[in-house]
């Protein structure tokens, strides 16, 4: 039956609460989020599981919450990190900086730096200061975290020339001055953007690979790092509870990665072709997931359900927006946009009612207005994919969320509708907080 975990995957799960109807059965259903929640650890607990948290050989940990609210997971030790390491070491295009043991040095949210400064004070029975030394923000001995602001379009002349003695640093310990660098895309593309502006580019050490793993990268933030960095680029896609399934060549092709797993898609709609990711898995030893929706949407070369022909990583399923042609991902819209003008950077919808007109907020990487026919045009595109009229906005600044990662689409109901929302916006980024 299409989905169905095999007998060696059944023979791995069958002390675990939570499978034991299915088992029965003989039949599993998708695994949603809730159903991993109720009775937590109870559902979960063997004595294997039991006798692995006393010897600290497991842990409880919770997601990120960036795109669902926060679950609490069962998992060894650096999980995710060796995930990480693993691929980063077996990558054809950027082994060669693991191989010759070149610092990783991490761009990502805040609140990735203030974990790793916080498990570090706790290691030494304190708490962490307001501004993490350097030495504070060591994750091993080969990742630092550079970052100590929220929203990096905020970022300082000061945080910038810090962060850039931090990579030089980092750069130094390799002989030849090679160092990989690990980023949130847009993260990236704003330091870029203010070493520029400020005439700090030339203290900027090129890395010898680069790795963006924690959110959707937008078309344009993609092509304006390759314009600025002459290194392989990889992407990863992963999840907090899953590790990295899939990372990208150097030219942009997704490639499996496995491992321990299995994955099937569903459309998200009759005629769709946005699929759900549902994944097995039993590369996690102490919570193997079996038909476990991630919360992913793909979408591959032919619109079929191959999981051997996924072309993109377009958004969450959350955050689909209904329209009259069916949904839309954040990645359609990202298409829209890059289609356009290249010189967009990032991008919100807001949109307000059903049917009533939507507002494309923007800004650019020179910080200059769209011209009237680039506005024009993309006001257009816009309004042909979500099925209402839209207009496009300039903005100067759009502001980052409380998770650290960017917002692509903001919805609010109008007073003269039952159904309400929330009317902030949501944060429209795959990965999980893993990327």
């Amino acid at each position: 039956m299409n989905g169905q975990p095999t007998a060696d995957v059944v023979d791995r799960i069958r002390d675990i609460p939570l499978y034991r109807a299915s088992i029965e059965r003989g039949y599993f259903p998708v695994l949603e989020k809730p159903e991993i929640a109720r009775g937590f650890p109870d559902n979960w607990m063997t004595p294997g599981l039991a006798a692995a948290l006393a010897a600290g050989e497991a842990e409880f940990v919770l997601s990120t919450g960036t795109n669902h609210a926060r679950m609490q997971l069962i998992r060894p030790p650096y999980f995710l990190l060796k995930s990480y390491y693993r691929l980063w070491s077996e990558h054809p295009d950027i082994s060669d900086t693991w191989a010759e043991g070149c610092r990783r040095v991490s761009l990502t949210t805040v609140l990735a730096t203030e974990h790793v400064a916080r498990v570090n004070a706790r290691k030494r029975g304190g708490e962490p200061s307001a501004e993490p030394s350097l030495d504070d923000r060591w994750l091993d001995e080969r990742t630092c975290y550079v970052n100590l602001r929220l929203d990096p379009d905020l970022w300082r002349r000061s945080d910038v020339e810090r962060m850039l003695a931090e990579i030089r640093e980092a750069a130094r310990a390799h002989p030849r001055g090679r160092y990989h660098l690990d980023c949130s895309s847009s993260h990236l593309a704003h330091l870029v953007r203010k070493a520029r502006a400020w005439g700090l580019w030339a203290d900027f050490p090129p890395p010898a690979s680069i790795v963006h793993a924690y959110e959707h990268t937008p078309a344009n933030v993609a092509r304006y790092l390759r314009e600025h960095f002459d290194c392989p680029i990889v992407d990863l896609f992963g999840s907090t509870e899953l590790g990295y399934l899939y990372f990208s060549d150097r030219s942009g092709r997704y490639l499996p990665h496995l491992d321990g797993m299995s994955v099937e898609l569903l459309p998200v709609a009759p005629g769709s072709g946005i699929h759900s990711l549902i994944v097995t898995s039993v590369r996690n030893p102490w919570m193997p997931l079996v038909r476990y929706r991630s919360g992913d949407c793909v979408r591959t070369l032919d619109g079929s359900t191959d999981p051997g022909r996924i072309a993109r990583f377009c958004g969450r399923e959350k955050e689909l927006l209904p329209t009259p042609g069916g949904p839309v991902a954040q990645g359609d819209l990202d298409e829209v946009v890059a289609a356009v003008t290249p010189r967009t950077f990032l991008h919100r919808l807001d949109v307000t009612g059903r049917g009533e007109a939507a507002v494309l907020r923007c800004t650019t990487f020179d910080g200059a207005p769209l011209t009237a026919a680039e506005a024009d045009t993309l006001a257009g595109e816009a309004e042909r994919l979500i099925g209402r009229p839209c207009r496009v906005e300039h903005h100067e600044h759009l502001p980052i969320g409380a998770s650290g990662k960017y917002a692509w689409l903001a919805r609010t109901q109008t007073q003269t509708q039952t159904q309400t929302q929330t009317p902030t916006p949501t944060a429209g980024e795959t990965r999980g907080g893993a990327r």
